[in-house]
């Protein structure tokens, strides 16, 4: 139940919950109050000191806003509401003597610093610091630590807001950074030098307030007023993480993430944040056709002659949707195949997901569900390495005293978890037990894709969605393709899955399926935007953009329809997916009723309407799979190798190098005790 309080706030008169501290209250007002350790995610350090607000009938000194609540604050003698003052001489001078302390040690930096013009110390040197320093004694100097290929690190500018610190241990779920020493021999170091080992790890570059952490790949490459900012939507996973993609002329120069409470909050992965050098290399810039067992260069004219010729002559073409493929582009597909009288199939990694029944291949969770869970159900799912992100909010709800339970090989989800067993009979154990005591606490089922691709998946889906109902829990299916239920709600999908789909097809058109081996015989187009597996076995390369080069439409796991937005163009010929389709249909004189991207949206909408309501989670209505005898196998998960996972980053050398790290890190040998 809420305690609201009122509170006087620099003259305005505010009710706040009393469990609110000062300076959450100040917020709820529109006064800003300067900080540098305190963040909203994370817990309370209230260490430096900035954030000192002005408490009127208190101690005769400055309070720390963070650490205050407002219930703590005496009335007025009279009853009346407590005073806080922010913009007083005592806080001003004390705020003037913190940035003084701050910068004491800390190094002028600033023209040589990846952190300049987007800098917490700069902005607030500017607004409350002095222009004099009482400061003549040498400055400390600290030595830079080793975190991996991924954090830069100087040390020296450190001004121990320990939010590195509480975000590894708090949110990423791993110890390896701490603090040592006490006053002027204060710093952040790592245990025994340890590299982290987290996928989340980029996160502390965003949290750093100063340049003491910042991004070894990006390191001196722009500033940050030569970028152009574009908001969009992540596909290296189906989460369907907000971020930001800066580019300078026609490179992406990093990635950020973009705050969204429904989805990511303010984290992304360290695949989402780094793999932008998988955009430069091994790109598909020009058409090719294969010419006696060789792919030669070629131009559009030919490529498209050559393809329309093939699907003409084709008795069974197939389409196929690859992972990274938005909905425009899988809706172009499906038109176009099966105008032909060919099919069309998204499922290429084999998962039973059952076409039209968007509860079975969605569920009707929301990924915000995972916070008020007290139990949390995984079977077959690996979130530390299927959706990082979703991982640390299941581990949120763990913090906060939620129950979890895995079905499938033991692993470490830097979280507690009963492990109930690994083989299908664990799951059949779950759905003999009684549920009485937990029907009343909110619940969440969560069935990874590594459960669904064995010949058994369709069944493993049914007693899923059967636990889901006897304990009365929500259902959610953990996708690791991005394009994946975008492709299902547009009805790519064949009944009977790949095999029916493949079985005697004669001409295959590949959008960007690169984990789907095709057997010798068919005729292949491979579009695509990087020179992946598919590519080397195409009879025809048709160039196409990447996710950062397009307009598309993406659906993430829990059904949400979000908006990827072009922030560069393709290189060289390479053009717009649903472009490419949309010209070849008039070469096979089949033209697709629609010449712009907002004509195909319209289309796409009328055949789907919940297209249309963009970051909306739509309602499912459930319906049950029927119940099928189980297989005897133990689950395997989806994902063996979390950084090397679709065509841009395996084209990444950074991604590379973090692979053969983490396998490096698994082989260590233990020394004998």
């Amino acid at each position: 139940m809420s305690d609201l309080r009122k509170i006087i706030i620099d003259g305005n008169e505010v009710e706040v919950d009393g469990a609110m501290t000062i300076l959450q209250a100040c917020e709820t007002a529109g006064i800003e109050v300067p900080r540098f350790c305190y963040h909203e995610r994370l817990s309370i350090a209230g260490n430096c000191r900035m954030c000192l607000v002005e408490v009127v009938g208190g101690p005769p000194k400055p309070a720390a806003s963070c650490a205050m609540q407002v219930r703590d604050l005496r009335p007025g003698p009279e009853g009346q509401p407590p005073v806080v003052k922010t913009n007083s001489p005592m806080v001003k001078k004390a705020r003037e003597g913190v940035m003084e302390f701050l910068l004491i040690n800390h190094p002028l930096d600033c023209p040589i610093c990846d952190q300049g013009g987007e800098c917490d110390l700069q902005d607030q040197a500017m607004a409350y610091g002095v222009d004099f320093s009482r400061f003549r004694e040498p400055k400390r100097a600290v030595t830079d630590l080793d975190l991996g290929p991924l954090v830069e690190t100087h040390m020296t500018r450190c001004i121990s807001c320990t939010r590195c610190v509480r975000f590894t241990t708090e949110v990423a779920g791993i110890t390896q950074m701490g603090q040592t020493g006490r006053g002027e021999d204060a710093e952040i170091t790592s245990y025994l030098n340890q590299t982290l080992d987290s996928n989340l790890q980029g996160n502390i570059i965003d949290l750093c307030p100063v340049g003491a952490l910042v991004s070894k790949p990006y390191a001196f490459t722009a500033r940050p007023w030569e970028l152009t900012k574009t908001e969009s939507i992540d596909v290296m996973d189906a989460m369907g993480s907000n971020i930001r993609v800066d580019t300078k002329g026609r490179e992406v120069m990093r990635f950020l993430p973009r705050n969204h409470d429904g989805i990511n909050e303010e984290w992304i992965s360290d695949k989402t944040r780094f793999v932008w050098d998988g955009l430069r290399r091994q790109r598909l810039d020009r058409p090719y056709i294969r010419v006696d067992g060789k792919l030669k260069p070629a131009t559009w004219p030919e490529a498209l002659t050559k393809v329309a010729a093939a699907l003409k002559g084709a008795s069974k073409p197939v389409g196929l949707v690859g992972d990274l493929a938005p909905v425009e582009a899988a809706f172009s597909l499906k038109t176009i195949i099966e105008g032909l009288g060919g099919s069309v199939e998204c499922r290429t990694d084999g998962a039973k997901l059952p076409a039209g029944n968007r509860a079975g291949y969605v569920g009707n969770a929301t990924i915000e569900d995972i916070d008020t869970a007290q139990f949390i159900q995984l079977i077959g799912a690996n979130p530390r390495d299927e959706a990082p992100v979703l991982n640390a909010r299941i581990r949120k709800a763990w913090l906060h005293g939620a129950k979890v339970g895995l079905v499938g090989e033991a692993v470490d989800l830097t979280y507690d978890y009963a492990h109930v067993g690994a083989d299908r009979a664990a799951l059949s154990s779950l759905l003999d037990k009684e549920y009485d005591s937990v029907l009343e606490a909110p619940s969440v089922v969560i069935v990874g894709q590594g459960a669904l691709q064995e010949a058994d998946g369709a069944a493993v889906l049914a007693a899923a969605m059967k636990l889901a109902e006897d304990t009365r829990s929500k259902f959610m299916v953990l996708h690791t393709a991005a394009a994946r239920v975008g492709a299902m709600d547009a009805g790519a999908v064949t009944e009977g899955g790949l095999d029916a789909a493949m079985n005697g097809a004669d001409v295959v058109w590949n959008l960007g399926a690169d984990e789907v081996e095709i057997a010798e015989g068919p005729f292949v187009i491979y579009q695509g935007s990087h020179g992946d597996r598919g590519a080397h076995r195409a009879d025809v390369i048709l160039p196409g953009a990447a996710y950062t080069e397009e307009n598309g439409l993406f659906v993430n796991t829990e059904g949400r329809p979000q908006l990827a937005m072009r922030a560069c163009f393709p290189p060289g010929e390479a053009k717009e997916n649903w472009a490419i389709m949309r010209a070849l249909s008039a070469e096979i004189g089949a033209t697709l009723p629609w010449d712009s991207l907002a004509q195909l949206r319209q289309k796409l909408v009328a055949e789907v309407p919940h297209l249309a309501e963009i970051d909306v989670v739509p309602g499912n209505a459930w319906s049950s799979l029927p119940q099928a005898s189980l297989g005897s196998a133990s689950f395997r998960y989806a994902l063996r190798d979390f950084y090397l996972t679709n065509p841009v980053a395996r084209a990444s050398v950074l991604m590379a190098e973090l692979s053969a790290n983490a396998k490096a890190r698994k082989d260590q040998p233990i020394a004998a005790e």
